[in-house]
């Protein structure tokens, strides 16, 4: 019995000595379990069948607790975007029946740094000491083979585009070619033709079927000698030459050579164009010849009016200033407020024609609204009546059913004048009658509409008659010409009509005028109508908003006196401390010599010797964060870019009122958070 317990005690150390090898050997799987699971440059996760996160690596928690603060990792599906949450849940449950499964591009919350997409990879692990399968799980984050995706799909898009382009330049190419009005015959170096388009075909009288693969000697003999020559270039004047038609006919043509050089071959292109044609448009030149020198007058008439814009836009800025001064000081009992309201609708009316005759200068497309031409009508009479003469009588007929046109209200009260000026003047001291017509409905037929460029179908007419002199047949072919005018110098300018051709052009109009000496004329100008055009709604102006200083200091510069004199007395009563200078220079002294007593400096564009940029500029160098304003009467594109470019920060219109500059000024002090 002893020996039994003693061979019973060698094999229990034996198993024991196995058991203890198991031992460690699985605790060295199962470190190097842990050190791979951590270790690994993937998300990797332990998780139940329930969702909870029992174990997660350092990339999972990267992945999806990237930041310090981030809540702990403890379950899975609320990681995971709602609408794709029942698919995961599928997914879970099909790796507990098989074993694996896997789902693709699932959006993941990663915290607080937003989403990423991944695929989701589950395998069922053996679990004995629960009831509940455990999962293993690894996500693999598609994030930046999703963006090489979307960089493979953006590069495909762009090459078809691309592709796309080529094909679109080669079809234009061609379609260039076959409707250039220039003979055009590609050869290649045995000068032989390859390309023959249709104005070549009808040059030569030759189809393209027979000249292509014909040597050029048999089109343009002279061409080909020169040829040689003229490669030295890569264009070339050929000049005038004798070619053959398919016939044998000699025709009189000037040719140009361009010559193109690739590394399989040089294309030569020459371009052949009829003399006849050249001749015909010579011919066609002179007919326009009158068209170019009223081209030229009227570029004469943008510059003269921009020359002057200035000076007559301080005047006027002056009377609408002082008015505004005057109509304080009256008070609204004063019998004199009646007269200085006269005044300032005069001024403000000087003011819009001078903008508009800047902008019909500057050939600028007028701002055209549906409008009621009676409306202007009227208006217009009411001006008129107030200087008629007394042996003149004024007749107005309405048709009250006349539609409304698109027409910009100002322009078209502007050639109203024009031409009820005309008239009365047409009068001279006889007695007389001018009659306005409004009618509507009038279809222009075709010989009329080719005498009125083009104008065709429902026209509103209105019309302007008088009962004057009237004007001969040599005379009426020059009256739209700028500049002409039968009156005694200093008494015309022969603008007017001028003006209200231009303006019916504008207005994709015209204007005619039939007259008869010693009987009268009648003006008639043709506005397209459209019978289903409704006026817009009526919008209430806004009140113009009160405007008070607060002791904000304005530097003014500007070489007019008058128009220095109101800025200060103007924005003296509106609370402003203002400085004010004549004489730039003068002002830039002030500025380096005290930079911080200004909170504002507007400054007029154009002075002599001294221009508002360049004191725009050194008060920029002098303090960059002093606000300037440029004023000006004659504003182009041009001036608005570089004043803006510069870093102006407003642009004000000459002429404006006390009320508008100071609302300017308030505004930009507000903008440039100038100290009260």
């Amino acid at each position: 019995m002893v020996e039994d317990l003693r061979n019973y005690q060698a094999e229990l150390e034996v198993q024991n000595k196995a058991l203890r090898y198991s031992q460690v050997a699985a605790e060295g799987a199962s470190e190097r379990f842990v050190t791979l699971f951590s270790n690994v440059p993937l998300a990797l996760m332990v998780v139940d069948e329930q969702g909870l996160v029992l174990e997660s690596n350092a990339m999972a928690l990267r992945l999806f607790r990237p930041l310090e603060y981030d809540p702990p990792l403890n379950f899975l599906l609320p990681l995971v975007s709602p609408d794709q949450v029942d698919k995961v849940a599928e997914a879970f449950l099909c790796a507990k029946e098989t074993g694996t499964s896997e789902t693709t591009e699932v959006v993941f919350s990663s915290g607080s740094s937003g989403t990423f997409t991944g695929d989701l990879h589950i395998a069922r692990i053996e679990n004995a000491q629960d009831e509940l399968a455990h999962f293993i799980c690894a996500i693999i984050d598609q994030g930046p083979l999703l963006n090489e995706r979307r960089a493979l799909l953006t590069s495909t898009s762009a090459l078809l585009d691309r592709n796309e382009e080529l094909n679109l330049s080669k079809n234009r190419l061609a379609s260039i070619i076959n409707s250039s009005l220039d003979a055009i015959i590609c050869v290649d170096q045995a000068h032989c033709i390859t390309i023959f388009n249709p104005s070549a075909a009808a040059l030569f009288q030759c189809t393209p079927a027979e000249a292509l693969g014909s040597p050029l000697m048999r089109f343009m003999p002279d061409a080909v000698q020169t040829l040689s020559y003229a490669q030295l270039t890569t264009h070339a004047q050929l000049g005038e030459m004798t070619a053959l038609t398919a016939g044998g006919n000699p025709i009189a043509i000037e040719a140009s050579v361009s010559f193109e050089h690739h590394p399989d071959g040089d294309t030569i292109t020459i371009f052949a164009r009829d003399l006849t044609a050249r001749k015909k448009i010579e011919a066609h030149r002179n007919a326009l010849e009158s068209q170019l020198r009223e081209s030229h007058k009227m570029q004469a008439v943008g510059t003269m009016a921009g020359g002057i814009a200035h000076d007559f836009n301080n005047i006027i800025s002056a009377i609408l200033g002082n008015v505004d001064l005057a109509k304080q000081d009256a008070g609204e009992a004063s019998p004199a407020l009646v007269s200085l309201n006269e005044i300032d609708k005069a001024g403000r009316r000087a003011r819009d024609l001078v903008r508009q005759i800047l902008t019909f200068s500057r050939n600028e497309s007028p701002q055209r609204i549906p409008i009621h031409l009676a409306d202007v009508v009227e208006e217009t009479v009411h001006l008129l009546k107030v200087a008629l003469p007394p042996l003149v009588d004024m007749v107005v007929t309405l048709d009250p059913d006349t539609p409304p046109v698109l027409a910009d209200a100002t322009q078209v009260e502007q050639a109203l004048l024009n031409l009820c000026t005309n008239a009365i003047q047409a009068i001279g001291d006889q007695r007389g009658t001018v009659t306005i017509e409004l009618g509507h409905n009038l279809q222009l037929g075709l010989g009329a509409s080719e005498r009125r460029s083009g104008a065709r179908g429902p026209h509103v007419k209105l019309s302007v008659r008088d009962t004057g002199s009237g004007i001969d047949s040599d005379t009426l072919q020059r009256v739209f010409e700028p500049f002409f005018t039968t009156k005694p110098v200093g008494q015309g300018t022969g603008l007017g009509l001028a003006v209200v051709h231009g303006i019916m052009r504008t207005h994709l109009g015209t204007v005619d005028v039939q007259s008869t000496p010693a009987t009268g004329s009648v003006f008639t100008l043709y506005f397209p109508a459209d019978g289903e055009m409704t006026l817009p709604a009526p919008v209430e102006l806004a009140k113009p908003k009160v405007v008070n200083g607060n002791g904000q200091r304005v530097m003014y510069v500007d070489d007019d006196e008058a128009l220095v004199f109101l800025v200060d007395r103007a924005l003296t009563r509106k609370g402003f401390l203002v400085t004010t200078f004549s004489d730039p220079r003068l002002a830039v002294e002030s500025l380096r010599a005290h930079p911080l007593d200004y909170d504002l400096v507007v400054t007029d564009y154009n002075m002599p010797g001294y221009s508002g940029i360049e004191l725009l500029r050194a008060a920029r160098t002098i303090r960059p964060d002093l606000p300037v304003a440029l004023a000006s009467g004659y504003v182009t594109p041009e001036i608005e870019q570089s004043a803006l470019s510069e870093g102006a920060r407003a642009l004000i219109h000459k002429p404006n009122d006390v009320d508008e500059m100071c609302e300017t000024l308030q505004r930009l002090l507000a903008s440039g958070h100038a100290p009260p």
